[in-house]
């Protein structure tokens, strides 16, 4: 058996939760002895299709008549792509009409979440849709000192400061307006947002924010991998305000580096992070300010050793032995 990860388009996608799932899949094949190819002139029994670009179903119609199995991963909803870039919620029904063209093409769907799986049921999908996590690398993001330092010395911040973290496009959808709002009234701590979107692609709104002048508020961009474990390692808590995800990779790095995470508390986390066992979960700017200031002062308790947990789960080796079941089924 040899899988193909298809990378056709990657590069439009590199930066973001997509391409970090292509990698993750990748090491999982690896750790399983799986063989796999990304050259798509190899020979492979099947395709893994992780974007919804018209070259990825070309390859899915390819792909089937020469009798291959084809796997879609749907890391993609019309209700993810709502209140994201310029357009989106104009876009999103056609959007949705493409997807599910996209994913029926396939022999079966993989979605991250049960949540995401019965989103995709309702849109009436004729093809079997399997939930399985994109998983966690937990030994590359084990929190340690040496990092917690790197990031520390990077940004000039002394050992005191508190640091709170997000990680995201500068979309509306993943909350950056309320952590902007957030930082605003809490000026006692230093508040970084990691990732990047061009700003002709998103509204006004958000670009105005984005060059805003608030001493306590940073942009750095996009930063590698490495950047991006050390800020985990170096912060002192992990604010996640997406209003809508399939599942969220960064969340479970964070949770991975046993970094304090407050989440919104939305329908995609109801199921496997409870509120002040795994995770701290808000609703409001209010309830945010409130629980991030007991965080950070130590009032409310450290759950980070069952929040690691949930990342203990969702490593990528045990998601390879799963991804394998699938494969067998």
């Amino acid at each position: 058996m040899k899988v193909l990860l298809y990378s056709g388009s990657l590069k439009i996608v590199n930066k973001s939760g997509i391409g970090q799932a292509v990698r993750q899949q990748e090491k999982s094949l690896k750790l399983l002895g799986i063989p796999y190819t990304m050259d798509s002139r190899d020979d492979f029994d099947i395709i893994h299709l992780n974007t919804i670009f018209p070259d990825s179903r070309i390859m899915s119609i390819m792909a089937k008549r020469k009798s291959k199995k084809v796997i879609y991963y749907a890391h993609s909803t019309m209700e993810d792509f709502k209140n994201s870039f310029r357009g989106s919620n104009l876009l999103a029904p056609i959007f949705k009409k493409w997807i599910i063209y996209c994913y029926n093409s396939a022999d079966i769907v993989i979605t991250p979440t049960e949540y995401s799986k019965m989103l995709l049921e309702s849109y009436g999908l004729k093809r079997p849709i399997f939930s399985l996590s994109n998983g966690v690398d937990i030994d590359y993001f084990e929190r340690n000192y040496d990092a917690r330092k790197r990031f520390r010395d990077k940004y000039d911040l002394k050992e005191q400061e508190k640091v709170i973290i997000s990680v995201g496009h500068y979309i509306e959808r993943k909350g950056i307006l309320d952590f902007v709002k957030i930082a605003e009234q809490m000026p006692e701590y230093q508040f970084y947002w990691f990732g990047y979107t061009n700003s002709h692609l998103v509204p006004h709104s958000v670009r105005e924010i984005i060059e805003n002048s608030l001493p306590n508020l940073h942009f750095p961009g996009y930063v590698n991998r490495n950047d991006l474990r050390d800020a985990y390692c170096g912060s002192d808590l992990f604010l996640f305000l997406t209003h809508e995800e399939t599942e969220g990779i960064v969340l479970l790095e964070a949770l991975a580096s046993k970094i304090p995470v407050l989440i919104r508390d939305i329908p995609v986390y109801k199921d496997w992070l409870s509120d002040g066992e795994t995770v701290y979960k808000g609703i409001t700017i209010y309830d945010f300010k409130e629980k991030i200031t007991q965080i950070l002062e130590g009032i409310l308790p450290d759950i980070t050793k069952s929040g690691y947990r949930i990342a203990e789960q969702r490593d990528l080796k045990v998601i390879g032995r799963l991804l394998i079941n699938i494969y067998d089924q």
